[in-house]
């Protein structure tokens, strides 16, 4: 099943299921601030597998994201990937850049049934990688993993973070996700939770240029891209295909952005994100729990829970971006909106664009406000 053809309300695009917040890195940018153990309450096994087969529920084929932490912490990755398998999932993985992802890991999560495999990459060279993951040898083991799954035929995604420390490496790695073979680049629009709180974000005028510029590579790629708590992506995207850089959008397009209810993936609308201790959230950046796996199935929580609702109403937006006639396309980042604000349905503070009916006050940190 397409994103496209996935009704939001009734099942995410993404589910990911945190397995551990253990991890030998200690990655400048990590919401989850990981450690070198496992928590002692993390869902075992078993009531892994109970979520696994609860999220059948969904539909057919529904994406399941294993992240971290490091998920090969646990032993039994290959395990769980199996059981989704056989259950129907979409089962994929997001290990850490380390030495136990090794080939002979790849092999057996590859003959388990994994549909791909995403590394990170956060510069295009040791220096610069290893300098952001706090470890020294992973951007080595990081290319090694992935061209061990290329070799072994496993798709490989990319995922790169965007903040002042990375942005001017975008080219080059751009580069590198090509040569890596990589079937989609994943770009990750830092949002300022966990150790991210240190980083330096990116102006919203920048972010406009680098998202531009993201569109542009798209066109000549033949790799995807997809972005990260930056849905006004979307946005950006529309606005070249209609000929308009900024501004509202020509009228006479007969697909004006009310019209288009095809929403971009958010926090909650689309998205949903399992802790390693079963709390459910709408992001692994939005930390606001709607409920807990243990007692409640995860299908009945994305579908009914208030918070989740709440999100996926475009018209309940404040600020800017419930003024603006994007909402419907973008909505903006609601975990950057919470981080900022701690209102999940505020302005995304990193958006650049100005609605035309908009003359009310800009959220702190903004270019139009930027002495906040």
């Amino acid at each position: 099943m397409r994103p496209t053809d996935v009704d939001p309300s009734e099942r995410p695009v993404v589910l990911i299921w945190e397995l551990t917040q253990a991890c030998d890195l200690a990655c400048k940018h990590c919401r989850a601030e990981a450690e070198d153990f496992r928590h002692p309450e993390e869902l075992t096994t078993a009531e892994g597998k109970q979520l696994l087969a609860d999220a059948t529920d969904f539909g057919d084929e529904q994406l399941v994201v294993l992240s971290g932490g490091d998920p090969l912490y646990r032993d039994d990755v290959a395990e769980l990937v199996e059981y989704g398998t056989e259950q129907g999932l979409r089962m994929t993985l997001t290990p850490s850049g380390t030495a136990s992802l090794t080939p002979e890991r790849i092999d057996a999560l590859a003959e388990a049934g994994l549909r791909r495999m995403a590394v990170s990459l956060d510069g295009p060279d040791g220096t610069s990688h290893d300098e952001f993951r706090q470890e020294t040898g992973s951007f080595e083991q990081t290319i090694a993993a992935a061209r061990a799954a290329r070799d072994r035929g496993l798709p490989l995604q990319v995922n790169t973070t965007v903040c002042g420390e990375t942005v001017e490496d975008l080219p080059a790695i751009r580069d590198l996700v090509a040569d890596l073979g990589a079937v989609l680049w994943s770009v990750f629009f830092l949002v300022p939770i966990g150790r991210g709180t240190v980083l330096d974000p990116i102006s919203p005028e920048r972010a406009e240029d680098v998202m531009e510029w993201l569109a542009g590579v798209q066109r000549e790629a033949e790799f995807g891209i997809k972005t990260t708590e930056a849905p006004h992506y979307r946005r950006v995207v529309l606005q070249q295909r209609r000929g308009a850089k900024t501004g509202r959008p020509p009228t006479d397009t007969g697909d004006s952005p009310d019209r288009d209810r095809s929403t971009g993936i958010t926090a909650g609308n689309g998205f949903a994100f399992v802790s390693h201790t079963g709390e459910v959230f709408p992001s692994g950046f939005l930390p606001k729990s709607a409920g807990n796996v243990r007692n409640r199935g995860i299908v009945d929580i994305y579908r009914n829970a208030e918070l989740f609702n709440r999100l996926r109403d475009p018209d309940a937006l404040a600020g800017k971006c419930g003024a603006c006639e994007f909402r419907y396309v973008c909505g903006g980042s609601r975990s950057r909106a919470f981080a900022t604000t701690g209102d999940p349905l505020a302005s995304d503070p990193l958006c650049a664009y100005v609605p035309d009916s908009y003359d009310g006050p800009f959220p702190q940190g903004t270019a139009d406000n930027p002495a906040d």
